[in-house]
């Protein structure tokens, strides 16, 4: 069996970003019958909330649209993370440069901006929800849902 291709997606506390965008492309993967074939999986560049749920109104906002993300639990990126993870993918711009900031000289992991991976690309940045209301929320998914919708395409690419 070949080695799975590996996901990581990075927001600030992994409590509303990317633990949606890790259920978003977990949902998308198993709809397409690839779930064998990655390992995907989410973080914070803080560690705030280590261990804590999704914020319940990331879990409310992702069942509405069918992607349950309540078993999820928030943990913090670690050197490490750039070994073990081939894409490491920033939900904005702040936590694309922590983890240039953070990677080690000679790691072959590949970082990037979820919302470039978006055809066409209309955002840099999908904006942190916390402190916003449930249209914040929902426009967070939406965006997250275009942007892993663009990510699979290409790493499918890559499957073949």
């Amino acid at each position: 069996m070949t080695k799975p291709v590996s996901v990581l997606f990075v927001c600030t506390g992994n409590i509303c970003r990317s633990p949606t965008a890790e259920g978003v492309f977990r949902d998308l993967v198993i709809k397409a019958g690839l779930q064998d074939k990655f390992l995907i999986d989410s973080a914070g560049t803080g560690g705030w909330h280590i261990g804590d749920p999704p914020d319940h109104r990331s879990i409310a906002t992702a069942k509405a649209r069918g992607v349950d993300i309540s078993d999820l639990r928030a943990r913090q990126l670690s050197a490490d993370d750039f070994d073990k993870f081939q894409y490491l993918i920033a939900l904005d711009e702040t936590h694309f440069a922590h983890m240039m900031n953070m990677k080690r000289a000679g790691s072959s992991s590949q970082i990037s901006l979820l919302m470039h991976h978006e055809t066409p690309r209309r955002w840099n940045d999908v904006p942190d929800p916390y402190y916003g209301g449930q249209k914040d929320f929902d426009h967070a998914y939406d965006l997250i849902a275009a942007g892993a919708n663009g990510l699979l395409a290409a790493l499918h690419k890559e499957l073949k």
